[in-house]
């Protein structure tokens, strides 16, 4: 029997609040809500000015689930285990009433076999407890309950052990590459048995194969290594995403001289190489690159932490428009599928384990910088898990091409949080605005910022431990300390977060050490640093997509530093960075009053829609040699992009109309944007992003992008209409706006538009029938849509 993966969606209960008999396989849950995993409780409840700001005004508590699975008769002699993707946070987990264990941080991965509890005579019962009552457990939004996926694993008596198969390139060359392949064999059989592993690098109808023969005692694990070389290999990158299918076949020595040959593992495997040098930078395949990337964190506004996949396509491919070839996990594991799609999108990795060690960091609940903080968080659990988390992380995700490096921690150095050192009597770190300034002055009190040293030593080896083909690195806050303590000494890269001005003074210090910028500002001083210094790899600007939580204060319940709106809608700087990143010609123009240029971080708008005789700040983000501008067809005049600033800014007073930018591109093609003055909304306009359909019924979502329209068809982007929602045929999942100051219920089946937009994410029902989305508001005309499930098309 090949190894079979089934993953637990429906048929699930749920309590929230404490049931201590839950564990109980013969408890009554007839009277808890049934529901979808994965799931987040958090975005369901209303938000609250009493709850903590950091985790963006939303609940937590204690949370129960039971999940029945049914017995497959063929399963017997079989071992079968439970995955976990991810559960936030504390859990507790039985099956049929025994105890499995208990797995404390809520964005790692783990497994429990449970070939012994498991029957065959009736349903068997999971009972989870979730645990989440401490709401300042961290800076940002978490979520609450089962927030990952879950999967059934059904496998032969001789299997990989979980996370135990790791493929490497050791060499990589135009011509050839060779691979390696090491399978962590165990053996539950009572008698030792003789086998081959054959490992199968496929592309399209070619196949490559590598065996090793071995015997593996009874109750034994054993690694056993296979390699081959592969000619002319179609190497990966993030312009070309080529990946290969690795299966993985044991095969048996029978008694009577027959074999019994099944599969025990398929993924995707990618082929390239990677090398940070402390002169010239990032290389992939031995070709120089810039890291363009963007931080990211977990969650998706309305939909919170359990994030379906296809929103992470939407938004990965308007990243990838953007210009952005890389992601940060930030600052702890992510969701596999979106590890998954780094690898067949093209984008590189940095995969972030940690963002507090042993030492508690403020966490802000009642607004950002607003004392006094609390002290909850990962630094409780830190001193017993830290090496049993961060080895999971580093053997879950080793095999994706995407990941070049790995970050054993965010900002532990940061000053007096808690760590300090008496070389420095007052330190002023990089979000310290309104930070009282005893909180800034040396405290010997406090714990001392060597410690740090021996810590960043230890995670690396540990690292290293599991996977030596990849550089460590972390991201430092205040390397002007912790370096001068050795705090960097361990690692193979160094990473700096905002910290441009040091970079050439850390390259002659350090002159055998990589550095790239971990956490940037979206300035283009910052840029220039990274494309005028070949010794700095890239970037990773801060953020890429607007998230929950490290809010400043209520009302606001999120923080809006992205470049996408939590909704995936794209805003004016979004433009800006394109013209600084992408290979494509850009030209887009955002507009406000003079009278609110404040230089760089002037606030603009997509509009056209001002009094008459306002005077006008124009600005052009493009990548063209220069731009002419027309209001109403009659020229403006013609004006040259000037390299050190990072647009082409005009003034003029406002006259209702169409304004065009208009710039020609080196093949002499001409493209353009224009704005146009609106009217009123007085219509929706409905389109289900592109196509993605997920195979499995249970994992479809449709997301509808709403944009307002007036009389003539223009998109009006400053309409905050509220509109109304029903879906026929399918689940309303949740509505996003953007907005980080609306705290309507995700619950509820109303929204205001955001800047003209709003998204809606809809699960369908009958995949035999039509999903039918309607939207109303007052003043506007209805709106329906017809999504075709079975051809999915509109």
């Amino acid at each position: 029997m090949n190894k079979t993966i089934l993953t637990l969606t429906n048929h699930c209960m749920f309590h929230l609040g404490d049931c201590p008999d839950a564990w109980q396989s013969w408890y009554n849950d007839t009277d808890w809500d049934e529901i979808s995993l994965p799931h987040d409780w958090s975005v369901t409840l209303p938000f609250s000015k009493e709850y903590s700001s950091g985790t963006g005004y939303l609940a937590g508590g204690i949370g129960w689930y039971r999940l029945r699975i049914t017995p497959n008769k063929n399963w017997i002699g079989k071992r079968i285990r439970l995955a976990f993707d991810g559960i936030y946070k504390n859990s507790k987990i039985w099956c049929n009433s025994y105890y499995l264990g208990s797995r404390p941080n809520g964005y790692i991965s783990f497994t429990y076999d449970i070939t012994d509890q498991f029957r065959y005579d009736r349903d068997n019962i999971i009972s989870i407890q979730v645990d989440h009552r401490d709401l300042s457990d961290s800076r940002w939004f978490t979520g609450s309950g089962i927030t990952r996926k879950v999967n059934l694993i059904i496998e032969e008596p001789i299997y990989l052990v979980p996370d135990g198969l790791f493929f490497t390139t050791p060499e990589v060359l135009a011509d050839k590459a060779s691979f390696t392949v090491s399978n962590e064999i165990m053996n539950n059989r009572d008698k030792d048995t003789k086998l081959t592993i054959i490992s199968k690098l496929i592309w399209d109808s070619k196949e490559i194969t590598a065996t090793a023969t071995d015997t593996v005692p009874a109750g034994s694990q054993k690694t056993m290594i296979t390699n081959a070389t592969i000619e002319k290999p179609q190497l990966w990158s993030p312009k070309h995403p080529h990946l290969y299918t690795l299966e993985t076949w044991i095969c048996l020595e029978q008694p009577e001289g027959d074999t019994f040959t099944y599969l025990a593992d398929s993924r995707k495997v990618g082929i390239r190489s990677i090398r940070f040098d402390p002169d010239q930078g990032f290389f992939l395949n031995e070709v120089p690159m810039k890291i363009k990337g963007v931080c990211v964190h977990h969650d998706a506004g309305c939909l919170g932490a359990a994030v379906p996949e296809a929103v992470w396509i939407r938004r990965l491919r308007k990243l990838k428009d953007m210009g952005c070839n890389a992601i940060r996990m930030s600052h702890n594991p992510h969701m596999p599928e979106l590890y998954d799609l780094c690898d067949s999108m093209g984008f590189l990795v940095m995969d972030e384990a940690f963002d507090e060690w042993e030492g508690p960091k403020n966490k802000w609940s009642t607004g950002h910088n607003v004392y006094p903080p609390k002290h909850q968080g990962y630094y409780l659990d830190f001193p017993l898990w830290h090496e049993q988390d961060l080895t999971a992380l580093i053997r879950k995700n080793r095999c994706h091409p995407s990941i070049i490096m790995w970050s054993i921690g965010n900002e532990i150095d940061y000053p007096n949080d808690p760590y300090c050192h008496p070389s420095f009597n007052t330190m002023t770190g990089n979000n310290d605005t309104n930070k009282p300034a005893e909180e800034r002055q040396y405290n010997p009190e406090r714990p001392d910022a060597k410690r740090l040293a021996v810590l960043s030593r230890h995670l690396t080896e540990i690292v290293k431990r599991h996977d030596s083909s990849r550089p460590v690195t972390l991201a430092a806050a205040f390397p002007e300390l912790s370096g001068a303590l050795g705090f960097l000494d361990p690692l193979d890269v160094a990473g700096y977060n905002y910290k441009e001005h040091l970079y050439e003074e850390s390259h002659l210090t350090y002159p055998d050490k990589p550095f790239l910028g971990s956490e940037n500002g979206h300035s283009l001083k910052a840029w220039r640093a990274v494309t005028d210094n070949p010794y700095i790899s890239g970037q990773f600007l801060w953020t890429g997509i607007d998230y929950l939580g490290e809010a400043h204060g209520w009302p606001i319940h999120g923080a809006g530093s992205g470049l996408l709106t939590l909704a995936g809608f794209e805003k004016p700087w979004y433009y800006r960075r394109q013209s600084f990143w992408s290979e494509e010609p850009v030209v887009h123009i955002s507009t406000t009053l003079v009278s609110n240029d404040i230089g760089e971080w002037t606030p603009v708008y997509d509009s056209w829609n001002y009094t008459a005789g306002e005077e006008i700040l124009i600005k052009c983000y493009t990548n063209l040699k220069d731009i002419t501008f027309y209001l109403n067809e009659e020229l403006l005049g013609v004006y040259e992009k000037d390299i050190d600033k990072d647009c082409i800014s005009l003034t003029l007073p406002f006259s209702p109309g169409i304004l065009m930018a208009k710039g020609i591109t080196a093949d002499n093609t001409a493209i353009s944007h224009t704005l146009t003055t609106t009217g009123t909304a007085c219509q929706v306009s409905l389109r289900c992003w592109e196509d993605i359909t997920h195979p499995l019924q249970e994992s479809r979502l449709y997301q509808i992008e709403v944009t307002m329209k007036d009389y003539r068809g223009n998109d009006v982007l400053s309409d905050c209409s509220c509109l109304h929602i029903t879906v026929d045929n399918g689940s309303l999942l949740g509505l996003e706006n953007g907005d980080l100051a609306d705290n309507t219920d995700y619950s509820a089946t109303y929204r205001r538009v955001y800047q003209g937009h709003l998204i809606i994410y809809v699960k369908p029902e009958d995949i035999s029938k039509q999903t039918v989305i309607t939207v109303n508001g007052e003043n506007l005309r209805a709106a329906s849509l017809h999504v075709n499930n079975e051809r999915n098309g509109l």
